[in-house]
Parts: structure tokens; C-alpha cells; sequence
């Protein structure tokens, strides 16, 4: 058991949850809590912790069946912890490593999101979570981007960073080139967009660009897109929230691809 707060581990666990810097050295993130331990993929877990607590209940001695796994003192396990109220539960995962051509699908048209400089890890957790339910193949970032292994990230994504491929890219040319190559039409999310979101067509491979929270898409990016589209607006707003406007094209998508008709250039 694991007593102190001094031991190694502990302050290996602490460095891997403050630093991103640290978490890509050794190829690894952290997850916390039981269902997120319960739905990660069993060949991708690299260590276990378990509070004094956690390990006393019965139903939990289960679910570690076969687990390798260090009993750790309460209030120890509450300094490696990185949110106010524990579950008693850490695991240390190996990192996730995509290349473009795994996240093709297999009978399916392609389904992309593409996400410029976005900052905030809660957002970003929340549009792996949309993209999950709505069917997105995958999802690319640029390296500005906040780290999608930031704990905040991994809690927003409530288990879909095991499930949505990725990829973080420094050579955005090369995706663009990578679409062209796989007939997929590129959309940018911009307010000065001709098209409404829903007068455009997506049952073919599609990918959209989303740009940061604050100031949108670059201009460098947005220029690269086949088309731009916008989102309707009423009152005296700019814009919505990053993942808000996200979920309502991802959702677009899907309605469309479900089979409904089209009438007029426009979807019903």
C-alpha cells in the first residue's frame, strides 16, 4: 500500500495530470473514476490505483478482477487526484496514435470534424462526446489546440476518447490533400457564410472546419474550404459556443443521412 505522498508514483501520477508536456513523454493520460476504468480498452491500461475506500466495497474488489492494481491511503489518493471528490478510482492509459487512412470506415461515407486552435478542454471533451452519438469517422486537431489528453478533456468526453479516432496534425496541407484524395468536400463554420448549414448537402464524404472559440476560423483555413456555410442567428448574438455549433452540423449530417428527401435544394 502506498502511504506516503512522497512515494514516486504518487508524484509521477501528480506531474502526469498537471503537465502535457510530461503525458506525451511517456505516451500516456490519466482516467478517473469507474466508469470511465470500466469502458477503457483492458490491453491499453499501464496501472491501477484504488483508494482504501473504493477497495473496501465488495462490488469494486470485482471489477478489478484480473487487474493489476496498487492500494493507495485516502488522503493520499485524494493529492493524485484531480477533482474535488474522488471515486477512488485512477488508471494510467497508454495515448492514442491514428493515422488518417484508420479512420475510414468500411461501407460508410466519410464524416470529418476539423478543429482549429480550440482552448478550452471542456468544449473539446463535449465535441468528442457529439461526435460519438452523431457518427463522425474522426476528428482532426491542430497542434494549438488544447491537449485532448488534459484531464478535464478526458471527464468532458464521459468515454468517447476510447471510441472517436484522432489525430493532432502539424501539416494541415496534407489533410486537405488527404480529402481531395478521398472525394471529401470541406465546409468552413464562418459568419460570413452565403449558404445556411442545412442547404447543403453532407451524404457524401464531408468534413467541417471549427474554428477557435474566440476569434473563429483563421483566414488561412477558412480559404482552403470548398464551401462556407453559416448557422442562423436571431437576436443580437455573433456567434455560438464551439461545440454547440458543432453538434448542430454534426446532427445535420445524420438527419440527412438517415434517408430524408430533399424538396427545392433544401432539406425537410
Amino acid at each position: 500500500m502506498i502511504t506516503s505522498s512522497g512515494n514516486a508514483q504518487v508524484k509521477q501520477i501528480i506531474q502526469l495530470n498537471k503537465k502535457s508536456r510530461e503525458r506525451k513523454k511517456q505516451d500516456v493520460f490519466l482516467v478517473e473514476g469507474l466508469k470511465m476504468f470500466r469502458e477503457a480498452p483492458k490491453d491499453r491500461l499501464v496501472k491501477t490505483y484504488v483508494s482504501e475506500k473504493f477497495l473496501s466495497d465488495d462490488e469494486h474488489r470485482k471489477v478489478l478482477e484480473g487487474i493489476e492494481y496498487e492500494v493507495v491511503k485516502d488522503q493520499v489518493f485524494a493529492q493524485m487526484s484531480d477533482t474535488l471528490t474522488p471515486q477512488g478510482i485512477l488508471t494510467v492509459v497508454r495515448q492514442y496514435h491514428y493515422k488518417p487512412e484508420q479512420m475510414l470506415r468500411s461501407g460508410k461515407e466519410p464524416f470529418f470534424l476539423v478543429l482549429e486552435d480550440l482552448q478550452d478542454p471542456g468544449n473539446l471533451g463535449t465535441i468528442f462526446r457529439t461526435a460519438e452519438g452523431a457518427g463522425v469517422s474522426g476528428i482532426i486537431m491542430t497542434r494549438n489546440c488544447v491537449d485532448i489528453y488534459h484531464p478535464k478533456t478526458i471527464r468532458s468526453t464521459m468515454g468517447s476518447i476510447y471510441r472517436v479516432p484522432f489525430l493532432c496534425t502539424d501539416d494541415m496541407d496534407e489533410i486537405l490533400r488527404w480529402f481531395r484524395e478521398n472525394n471529401i468536400t470541406t465546409y468552413a463554420a464562418h459568419l460570413q457564410g452565403k449558404q445556411m448549414y442545412d442547404q447543403e448537402p453532407y451524404q457524401k464524404g464531408t468534413a467541417f472546419f471549427i474554428g477557435n472559440e474566440g476569434n473563429g476560423l483563421t483566414e488561412m483555413l477558412s480559404d482552403c474550404a470548398d464551401c462556407w456555410i453559416r448557422i442562423p442567428m436571431e437576436g443580437q448574438l455573433e456567434s455560438l459556443n464551439a461545440g454547440v455549433a458543432a453538434g448542430i452540423l454534426m446532427y445535420e449530417v445524420m438527419r440527412q443521412r438517415r434517408g430524408q428527401s430533399v424538396s427545392d435544394g433544401r432539406y425537410k
